[in-house]
Parts: C-alpha cells; structure tokens; sequence
C-alpha cells in the first residue's frame, strides 16, 4: 500500500499530520485560529473555510480521515489524475464548509426563535423541551433545575436563570467550530464508488469482501439517517459529510458524462 502511494495523496497526508503536530505541541492556537466558526461567530473568518479541513480534534480523528485516503486516493489518482484529485479533495472540502456553515446558521437561528419565544412568555415546560433538545450541552444537574422552576414557574429568580441558561447555550451554538477533512474524505469515497463500483474491498470488521458501491451506499445511507435523526447528544457534523458526498458525486458526474466504461 505505502509503496503505491501517489504524490498528491502523499502530500495530502503529509500536509495534515505536520499541521496536526504543530497546532497539537508547538502552537496550540492554531486550533482557534484555523477551525471554520459559524458565520454569526466572532471567530469567524472567511480563510477557516479552507483551513478548517487541515484541522483535526484528536489523533483518532486525524487517523480516521487518512487512512480512508490512504485507501481510496491512489487508485484515484491513477485514474483520475493528480489535478482533478487534488480538485476532488479542495472542491469538496471547501464546499462541504460552506454549505455546512448555512446549515448551521439556519439551526442557530431556529434555536435564536426559540429563546426569544420562552422569553416572551415563560413556561417551565417549554424551557424543559429546550433543555432536552439541547442535553448535551448540560451536565446532569440541570434538571434538578428544571424541576425546582417547574414547581415555581412565577418566581422571577428562576425565570431569569432560565433565560440565561438559554441565552447561554445560544452562544455556544454560535461558536461551536468545525475542524476535520471528512467532507474532502467524503468526496473522494462517492468518487470511488462511482468509478470503481464493483472493485472488491475486504473490511476488518466484519472480515468479508464487498463491492464498493455497497460499501459507499452504505455510507451514504448511514450520513442521510443521521442527519434526519439530528441527535444533541451527537457532535459529528454529517450534514457536512453528506455535503462533501453530493458535492464529490456532482464533479464525478460532470468529468465521466461522456465515458461509456467503468472499473
């Protein structure tokens, strides 16, 4: 595998873990600075469009979105070509940001209406629905909370803490960032299936063989449930993910709509 690897692949890869090093043990700022914020952010700038894709939580996150490149990149490449691969992974990094930073802005502003709503008419059972919707920004001991303003829903105290519970975990969905390049991973696994559809891949759990295009189907199938799903307690950005997937199928469409055989 490593000695068929590619030069833009073998950039890529180098790219990130050198950028994963630096912002992990030599300047930790570069988290701040380089990881894409909502637009409504003070953080925001329009660069971390591009930057956030080089960024990674951990070392699980950073090994994940490589070795799927490692994976699926080479063969490519090969095919492909070094330009539109590296356009694959950028357009569809790049892309992914974009359109997961409107998604974001539309919950935040879902979430700005809700507030302004308990705040124009104060209701314990409202303020518990939020706080369920939003659990997995609580400790355990907000409940105890809801059930102390439940029992005094006049008392102007508890209102007011109420609010800027609410008030609180607003600002936190403005300046929640993004960091990872699984929506430029994402382009590349549509890709493959596309292209190589019927390649046998062999997976390590369960160990078995299987096509790509069931492989990257169920990706896919799996990126789509969870997006609808829309858990709290889930920080994974799959809208992102699901961006990069129809992002990379449209560019794969567009280069191969002319071609009449396929791997």
């Amino acid at each position: 595998m490593f000695r068929n690897i590619t030069p833009v692949v073998q950039n890529l890869l180098l790219i990130n873990i050198l950028v994963f090093v630096l912002a992990s043990f030599v300047f930790p700022v570069l988290d701040e600075w380089f990881a894409l914020y909502n637009i409504q952010s003070a953080y925001f700038k329009p660069f971390q469009f591009l930057t956030y894709m080089f960024m990674h939580a951990d070392f699980w996150h950073l090994f994940s979105n490589m070795l799927g490149l490692l994976v699926f990149g080479p063969l490519l490449e090969q095919f492909l070509g070094p330009k539109k691969l590296f356009t694959l992974w950028m357009v569809c990094g790049v892309g992914a940001g974009v359109l997961y930073t409107g998604y974001s802005l539309y919950e935040y502003k879902n979430m700005e209406e809700k507030v302004l709503t308990f705040e124009g008419n104060p209701d314990p059972e409202y303020f518990n629905k939020l706080v369920l919707e939003n659990r997995s920004y609580f400790s355990p001991e907000v409940f105890d909370f809801v059930d102390q303003y439940s029992r005094n829903p006049q008392d102007p105290m508890f209102i007011e803490r109420a609010e800027k519970t609410l008030e609180a975990i607003l600002k936190l969905h403005a300046n929640a960032p993004m960091v990872g390049a699984s929506g430029a991973l994402f382009g590349v696994l549509i890709a493959f299936g596309m292209l190589f559809p019927n390649t046998q891949l062999f997976l390590l759990f369960p160990p078995m063989p299987v096509k790509a295009k069931y492989l990257v189907g169920a990706y896919a199938l799996y990126t789509v449930y969870n997006v609808l799903l829309n858990s709290s307690t889930d920080n994974v950005a799959h809208f992102a993910h699901l961006s990069g997937l129809v992002i990379g199928a449209v560019l794969v469409y567009y280069w191969k709509k002319d071609k009449t055989s396929f791997y």
